[in-house]
Order: C-alpha cells, then sequence, then structure tokens
C-alpha cells in the first residue's frame, strides 16, 4: 500500500512541475557564412572560418535547433565535422529560402568576411546591400530578424537593412576598416568579442552594447587607429520584442 501510494504522490509531483518553456529561438532560421580564407596579407588564415565554426555553436547553445542552423565556407571540403554549405551567393539565398520557409519564428544572418565600401566579399563576390536586402525581404520578410556583418566598411549595409522589425549590427561604420584578419589570428575581433559576449548577454539588446564595448577596447589595447566603430540599429518594432528573445545561460562554473 506504502508503494502504491508513493507512486502516485510521485505522479502526481511529476504532473504539477512545469513544462520546460521552448527555447524562443526553437523556431528561428540562422545562417553563418564564412565569405573568405586570406589574411589581409593575402596568406591564408582559418579566422574566418573558426569564427563561422564557433558563432554557429554558440547559437545553438543558446536556443536555437540545430536542423535550422546552416553553415557556409568557401572551402567546405575542408571541415568535415561542421558540414559547411559552399559560399556561394545563389547557394546561400537558395538555402536560406529553405530554411525560413520550415523555421517561421525569425531569421539570425551572420557574415563574416573582408570587405569593401562596395559590400561584404563573399569567395571573391561583392554581396552589395541592395541585394542583401532582397534576399532578407524574399526570405526573413517581416518576422524579427537580426543581421550581423563582421567585415570591413561593414556600416555601408546599415541604411539598406535598417527596418522595423531588423536589428543591425556591423564591425566597423562605412568608412572604417575592422580588426584581427591577419595569418595568425583565431577570429577578427568582432567574432571575438561577439564569442565573448554571447554567454555573458542576456539577449540581442546587450549582446549589441557588449560587443562595441567589447571591440573598443580590444582596439585600444593593441593600438589599432582609427577605431572601427561598431554601429547599431535596432528597429522600433524590434526593440520592445528583443527583451522576450532570452538567451539560454551557460551552466554555472564548478568550484
Amino acid at each position: 500500500m506504502k508503494r502504491w501510494a508513493a507512486l502516485i504522490l510521485g505522479l502526481v509531483a511529476l504532473w504539477a512541475m512545469p513544462a520546460r518553456a521552448a527555447s524562443p529561438f526553437a523556431d528561428w532560421a540562422a545562417i553563418v557564412v564564412a565569405g573568405d580564407w586570406h589574411a589581409h596579407s593575402g596568406g591564408p588564415s582559418e579566422a574566418f572560418d573558426n569564427a563561422r565554426r564557433d558563432v554557429a555553436k554558440e547559437l545553438k547553445r543558446i536556443g536555437f535547433q540545430d536542423q535550422n542552423v546552416l553553415q557556409f565556407s568557401v572551402r567546405p571540403d575542408r571541415y568535415k565535422d561542421t558540414k559547411p554549405l559552399k559560399s556561394d551567393l545563389r547557394v546561400i539565398y537558395d538555402n536560406l529560402g529553405q530554411v525560413t520557409a520550415r523555421a517561421q519564428g525569425g531569421c539570425l544572418v551572420y557574415f563574416t568576411s573582408h570587405g569593401a565600401p562596395q559590400g561584404v566579399v563573399v569567395d571573391q563576390t561583392i554581396l552589395p546591400p541592395n541585394i542583401l536586402g532582397a534576399m532578407l525581404d524574399r526570405t526573413c520578410g517581416t518576422r524579427p530578424t537580426v543581421v550581423l556583418l563582421s567585415a570591413c566598411f561593414s556600416g555601408v549595409y546599415v541604411p539598406e537593412l535598417a527596418l522595423p522589425n531588423r536589428m543591425v549590427l556591423t564591425a566597423a561604420r562605412p568608412d572604417r576598416t575592422s580588426f584581427g584578419c591577419g595569418e595568425a589570428d583565431k577570429y577578427p575581433y568582432f567574432d571575438d568579442c561577439m564569442l565573448q559576449s554571447l554567454p555573458q548577454a542576456r539577449d540581442f539588446i546587450a549582446l549589441g552594447a557588449n560587443v562595441r564595448t567589447c571591440v573598443s577596447a580590444r582596439e585600444l589595447k593593441e593600438g589599432m587607429k582609427p577605431p572601427s566603430e561598431p554601429q547599431l540599429w535596432i528597429g522600433p518594432q524590434l526593440r520592445p520584442m528583443l527583451p522576450l528573445y532570452g538567451f539560454a545561460q551557460p551552466p554555472p562554473a564548478l568550484n
């Protein structure tokens, strides 16, 4: 009798426990694109692919679903562990369309590469702001959208992408370079700050502020001039929504 009573009490307690809340990003689509594999010197560099791999890993940690996070690399055959797709504009657009068709809650788009005043480099091709804007209009549409651009001169994208439902964070203002693309760099500075800030931030608003502060401090420490001055836009429609999209927090460190 006692055994049955304990079983019944256990079932009641289990039934009374609140269900674990689903991640607010469970139905978000994300792409992370490494657009080059050269250092600023022209030599080989793993910086962009390192960032691509580890940013994608962090997105999954904060609540994005594995099947909804797509990675792209200029040299995909080198990375059997993460299985990125080819960094080609048509391939990126087609796959963004597919992932946004099945994950319709929101969009995140991340590019890490070299940049020019005309746009970000994607496998020796420039992606102009108006083309990226059109890609997002046709795939992400009016859903909440976060665009993160790690490249020199990437502030050039803000006027084109700054819609009410979007957040845009760039590594530099339109007339400035960013830093950390050398042959020995593990990540560009912006990507490094992104990876440092994600475990500490509660949402994208805090993340944007933390990354800008981190980049400024890193450039000051390394003596890099002129400062890149990362740009941040948060649309008025999206701003009050972003605190509702909280990041899953890392487990506490063991003492």
